[in-house]
């Protein structure tokens, strides 16, 4: 497996070269991602400098990871809690370990 490459991502105007193990279209749109939370910033607060846009951008990027996070969270705990339930209506024979104590 190969390390890190660089590739050049363009964030708030900003050219910069990050190392990547990714492909580099990932990183890319990883970086034009961000890009567009600090364009939506600033096109909110036009005032707002730079480098505050891009840290308001990056708390409501960690914001949807963390919605997105618990959302799967609750998810998992539903399809599990179905999953057993569908388990219990099985033979004793056929139920997996989860649906048997």
């Amino acid at each position: 497996m190969s390390g890190p490459k660089p590739v050049e991502v363009v964030i708030a105007g900003q050219k910069l070269m990050v190392s990547s193990e990714h492909p580099a279209e990932y990183t890319r749109g990883v970086a034009a991602y961000l890009d567009s939370a600090v364009q939506r910033i600033r096109t909110t607060a036009p005032t707002i400098d730079g480098h505050r846009a891009t840290i308001l951008a990056a708390l409501a990027v960690t914001d949807e990871l963390f919605q997105a996070r618990q959302h799967d969270a609750a998810t998992t705990h539903r399809v599990d809690a179905v999953a057993d339930q569908l388990a219990r209506l099985l033979p004793p024979a056929l139920r997996g370990p989860r649906a048997q104590d």
